[in-house]
């Protein structure tokens, strides 16, 4: 079967430090609105388990991944202040996960090729 879909899907997840979630939840608003603006990006959003957050990220291709990291490039310490980062995933056919590693490997994502699937463009 033949690949067609170029989305590529990133899964942080991210551990609260204690008595920050109120800081946290501030900024998960502020990365939503600024993605929101982003052509590139398919679904952007924030789910959580008790201090671990997880953001639910979907862009079009590796490119506009990439794109969405410099949009939010002024404003991603904040993140670091007040959670650490625990875990990456990074979701997408191989062609479009190579464009990524070198600009990722500080945050040593796992990756997962997407080998079998399919995308319907869905009007929301």
């Amino acid at each position: 079967m033949t690949m067609q879909d170029s989305c590529c899907s990133v899964s942080p997840y991210f551990e609260i430090h204690p008595g920050k979630a109120a800081a946290f939840r501030l900024i998960c608003e502020k990365y939503v609105q600024w993605s929101s603006r982003e052509p590139g990006c398919l679904y952007y959003g924030f789910s959580f388990d008790g201090d671990l957050a997880h953001c639910r990220e979907g862009f079009r291709d590796a490119a506009a991944l990439l794109s969405h990291i410099e949009n939010l490039r002024p404003i991603l310490h904040e993140m670091g202040e007040v959670s650490e980062l625990v875990r990456m995933e990074v979701h997408g056919p191989a062609v479009e996960l190579a464009r990524l590693r070198d600009v990722l490997a500080g945050m040593h994502p796992q990756y997962f090729v997407l080998e079998y699937g399919f995308r319907k463009d869905i009007a929301v």
